[in-house]
């Protein structure tokens, strides 16, 4: 049976297995996070290799917004970019020129995984490269303030909101402080009155449900790391009940 939102997790470690396995559950998407794990270009290169072999689509958070970086994970074969601390219309415009090919300033070459490592047709390789997603990450004060112009940036093809550094900008500690999901709920109405795909970042199955209902449809449910710590603290509950 589909459902009305997508499920993806964070991938924080670097190795092709944490792939391979995440490809063999229902989750249909994972996202390297280049931003705040140990990323290089070539642990990226054999991740997005990964997921190719386990039909796993991978986004890249990437570290920052220089043309380089831009390419170079496009060029690896990510299905999209996850682009942090967006926080005007400016910035998103220069994103999206520096991942596309028509209209853009995105280099081409037919030799990287993207284009097929030479076998596909120009037009085929750019036409398809241009299909990916660009995602922009609203968790500033000026972002909340621009993400209507943000969202309605041709070529943004959702707003994903960060929670986290959102509530710093906005001077709390908490992302459930009531100034947050105020400021969460404003981008979400923003995001939806564009046409776009409202996306966050999600702890438990209830907050996944609750903002489900308000229409984000693309969530980042914890990380490999979060899965394997729960896991294991899963595996010890109750342990003294156990033994007594």
């Amino acid at each position: 049976m589909e459902t009305s939102f997508e499920i993806g997790t964070f991938i924080k470690t670097v190795s092709p297995h944490i792939v391979e396995l995440l490809g063999t559950t229902p989750l249909d998407f994972g996202v390297i996070d280049a931003e705040h794990a140990p990323f290089d270009r070539q642990s990226i290169d054999l991740l997005l290799l990964a997921g190719k072999a386990a039909q796993l689509p991978l986004y890249v958070r990437i570290p920052d917004r220089q043309p380089a970086t831009i390419l170079s994970v496009l060029d690896l074969g990510a299905a999209g970019i996850v682009v942090p601390h967006v926080n005007d219309a400016e910035q998103a415009r220069q994103i999206v020129s520096r991942a596309k090919y028509l209209g853009g300033e995105r280099g081409f070459s037919s030799s990287p995984r993207a284009a097929g490592y030479g076998t596909d047709s120009y037009a085929n390789a750019q036409a398809r490269g241009d299909q990916t997603r660009i995602i922009c990450q609203i968790e500033s004060v000026a972002g909340l303030q621009n993400c209507q112009a943000i969202a309605e940036t041709p070529g943004v093809d959702a707003l994903f909101i960060g929670r986290a550094d959102l509530a710093l900008s906005l001077g709390e500690s908490n992302s459930r402080h009531p100034k947050v999901l105020d400021a969460t709920d404003r981008i979400i109405a923003a995001t939806l009155a564009a046409g776009k795909q409202a996306a966050m970042f999600v702890g438990n199955l209830a907050e996944r449900d609750e903002f489900h209902a308000k229409g984000v449809t693309w969530f980042v449910f914890g990380s490999d790391q979060s899965f394997l710590r729960q896991g294991a603290q899963q595996a010890c509950a109750n342990r003294s009940e156990v033994s007594a």
